[in-house]
């Protein structure tokens, strides 16, 4: 599906609209989107380099940071082939609306490992080699975050112009819904957090839930398959995201009352978490990975509200 970006409506239409880029000879790699990828290429590689040849990487968020930077690098290596080839017309995906969506996932993935390498990893090294190593990876880690944003810029559907839904503003929306989500799923990998206590893990379920239904929508939208729909997808997208905005406000409520609400027997001040207490820097204790969660489900919870405001804007202005 391609839409009609005009604010503040958009409009279904069906169209081929061709490669974003030169593809099918080596202009590709000088057309600005191909110098951009070739920029993101270099900074991703350089970064996961330095860190892997001082071992500078411990701990779940070190690892984190090591696998955004190795993927990030190997995803825009096989969008750079793909495009050199001219193989973009075999691809399985709905290649139009592919480069956008990874190009926003992987802004987002190097913005998370630009905060969060240095803060738990970095900050703890002595002097010496390995920390410079480490503070130049943090350096081009934030180059590779600039280069893809500016991707994202590029591509993303101007007024009037003719785009896939993922270069529209609900398809950068279910990016960012999804992406957050995955981080909450980081933060509550550890099953004590919830297990045996209901209402925390109604909120577990609100995450996958409304992650699978947002994965679903991104998944129909890349494969082309938005017409094989019982309802119109504009309809889809009101619904899917009124469920989501219903299901995240329970979750805010829940999760914080029953995380830090003193009436529930939980940890109202971080002192009283002896897990914080660790002297192993790179462990996140439990006191932090609750209040993580409840900001980001906070986030979201935004994110669903700005996509049921554009859904509803899409279904009614245009009835």
């Amino acid at each position: 599906m391609q839409v009609i970006v005009t604010p503040p409506t958009v409009t279904t239409v069906t169209t081929t609209v061709g490669s974003p880029t030169v593809v099918g000879s080596p202009r590709a790699l000088t057309h600005p989107l191909g110098l951009l990828r070739l920029l993101e290429l270099v900074s991703t590689c350089v970064a996961f380099s330095l860190v892997a040849s001082a071992a500078a990487w411990a701990g779940p968020m070190g690892n984190l940071s090591m696998f955004i930077w190795c993927f990030c690098f190997a995803m825009t290596l096989v969008i750079l082939l793909v495009e050199l080839g001219g193989f973009y017309a075999r691809f399985p995906l709905f290649w139009h609306n592919f480069p956008i969506t990874f190009a926003c996932y992987a802004a987002l993935s190097c913005l998370l490992a630009s905060i969060i390498y240095p803060t738990t990893y970095v900050q703890f090294l002595s002097h010496g080699r390995t920390r410079d190593y480490a503070i130049t990876a943090t350096v081009f880690s934030c180059i590779a975050c600039v280069a893809y944003t500016t991707e994202v810029a590029r591509t993303w559907a101007s007024p009037g112009e003719i785009a896939g839904y993922m270069a529209t503003h609900l398809g950068l929306l279910k990016v960012l819904e999804t992406f957050v989500a995955c981080i909450i799923f980081v933060f509550i990998s550890s099953p004590y957090l919830y297990h045996n206590r209901p209402a925390l893990e109604w909120c577990v379920a609100v995450y996958a839930i409304c992650f699978v239904l947002a994965a679903l929508t991104i998944l129909l939208s890349l494969g082309h398959c938005t017409n094989m729909l019982p309802i119109p997808f504009p309809r889809f997208l009101l619904g899917l995201a009124l469920l989501s905005v219903t299901l995240y406000a329970t979750a805010l409520v829940l999760w914080p009352l029953y995380q830090f609400g003193e009436k529930y027997s939980a940890q109202v001040r971080r002192a009283v978490d002896v897990s914080c207490n660790d002297r192993n820097p790179y462990h996140v204790c439990s006191w932090d990975r609750r209040l993580a969660v409840t900001i980001l489900t906070a986030v979201n919870l935004l994110a669903y509200v700005g996509d049921l405001v554009y859904s509803a804007h899409l279904v009614f202005v245009n009835v």
